[in-house]
């Protein structure tokens, strides 16, 4: 599959010349520089780059969990930089499905109630909610974990319920940092191909990833460094070739 991504018309995320600098004078650090970003529906964008070039911080201002310090982030058309902190959440929960990657369950809750959360704080009926969040955990492959309590559970298995948190209901847009990151390269692959489908299904998705393996289930790969997209165009064929095949976050 393959998608020509300078085409940004529908695009279901935009960064258009995204900056983020965190601190000031001497202690200021530029975490991204000018990045301009388009994925549209049905495509599965990789991430990858060394240590420090800015991975996490392009996925937590494409979710709306911070904001850029120039530039715009536009979900599905809506800018995020005028709209309210109440507004961006609202987005975030409706469009965003978004895996953690120290997964962020809430230890009282069992695998069902966290994966059902989103939908529950959107007003979606209890009920109707824990049906789509026992269908999210089939669709991970760990229905049997549903009344089980985070503390119950392995990193692995923790990981798959974040992963099915993000997936609930009709996400249009799925980040996922290191999102096979606790799981055997088995169960990691199954993650992989879940993803894809949610793509080849009309959701987007960006993953950053330090696994060049990983690229094979991609329609294309962005490179980060030190703030800064290089090689945009970069193919899987050639990733896979050796351009990143590093373990570097």
């Amino acid at each position: 599959m393959t998608t020509d991504h300078r085409e940004t018309g529908g695009a279901v995320l935009q960064l258009q010349n995204v900056s983020r600098v965190h601190g000031r004078g001497a202690a200021e650090v530029h975490a991204l520089r000018g990045v301009d970003l388009a994925v549209r529906a049905g495509e599965f964008v990789a991430v990858m780059g060394p240590s420090g070039s800015g991975k996490s911080t392009l996925l937590t201002l494409a979710g709306g969990l911070d904001r850029a310090s120039s530039g715009e982030v536009v979900i599905e058309g809506r800018p995020l930089g005028g709209l309210s902190r109440n507004a961006v959440a609202a987005v975030r929960r409706r469009a965003i499905g978004y895996v953690f990657q120290d997964y962020n369950l809430v230890p009282a809750l069992t695998a069902a109630e966290n994966v059902a959360i989103p939908r529950e704080l959107d007003g979606v009926a209890g009920r109707r909610a824990r049906t789509e969040a026992l269908a999210a955990l089939e669709e991970l492959g760990i229905a049997e974990l549903a009344d089980r309590f985070p503390d119950e559970m392995s990193g692995g298995q923790q990981q798959r319920v974040a992963i099915a948190r993000a997936l609930i209901g009709e996400r249009r847009l799925v980040l996922a940092d290191e999102p096979t990151g606790a799981l055997d390269s088995t169960t990691g692959e199954a993650v992989l191909a879940t993803l894809r489908a949610r793509c080849d299904a009309g959701a987007a998705a960006v993953m950053v990833t330090h696994e060049a393996r990983h690229a094979a289930w991609v329609d294309r790969v962005v490179v980060l460094r030190d703030g800064r997209t290089v090689d945009p165009g970069t193919d899987v064929a050639g990733l896979l070739a050796g351009t990143d095949g590093g373990d570097a976050r």
